[in-house]
């Protein structure tokens, strides 16, 4: 009877737990190709960015790759930012968030976010 009451108690735990894990990264890469020597004071930071796409997955199976869901936070990020004139974005930022229990539902999601500089000359 013991024996049942642990088993019981520990797959109760574990049914009734969830799992969630984040993490963050900083792309170094160059998204707009455009490349900018900053010698000068030549900019002013006008605000931040950000953009969210998130995937859920039953039994594995749903969704796109991870790439593809990085890449639809950044274009959601460049979305958001009403880009004018001489304004880019800088230091772009990814984070990401998993929940669920897996291998059964797990949703992620990427958000992504920079900084919005212009340039004065």
């Amino acid at each position: 009877m013991k024996k049942l009451l642990a088993i019981a108690l520990v797959c109760g735990a574990f049914l009734l737990g969830a799992c969630s894990t984040h993490s963050q990264s900083m792309l170094s890469g160059n998204l707009t190709q455009t490349q900018v020597v900053l010698s000068q004071d030549n900019f002013k930071v006008v605000g931040y960015a950000e953009g969210e796409s998130t995937v859920t997955r039953i039994l594995g199976i749903g969704g796109c790759s991870h790439k593809a869901v990085r890449d639809v936070a950044v274009s959601n990020m460049f979305k958001n930012a009403n880009l004018k004139g001489s304004q880019t974005i800088i230091n772009i930022n990814f984070k990401k968030s998993q929940a669920g229990f897996s291998p059964f539902y797990t949703e992620q999601t990427w958000v992504a976010t920079g900084v919005i500089v212009e340039f004065t000359e």
